[in-house]
């Protein structure tokens, strides 16, 4: 391998902004943000929107996540959709 080429591999914690969870794992992404980790040592911090623990293909539940107002754009667009929650009973 050449050197100086190829991005730090270190450990980062990834925080799913969803549902709350956040796991150690090791990555190259670049972060800003770091967070003080269980064994009190100090990770890079990687925020993400959805993950396994709150995606509805694995959680057997519908969410909308609105990371850039799509949803109130479509919604002023096109009218609110009907949730099976909405519906009468």
């Amino acid at each position: 391998m050449k050197a100086d080429i190829h991005p730090e591999y270190r450990a980062v914690v990834f925080q799913d902004t969803s549902s709350g969870e956040s796991w150690i794992t090791r990555s190259t992404i670049e972060t800003d943000e770091t967070i003080r980790w269980e064994d009190g040592e100090e990770y890079p911090l990687a925020k993400v929107p959805i993950s396994s623990t709150s995606h509805p293909f694995f959680t057997g539940t519908m969410t909308i996540v609105d990371t850039a107002g799509r949803v109130e754009r479509f919604e002023k667009r096109y009218g609110k959709r009907k949730r099976s929650s909405d519906s009468e009973e």
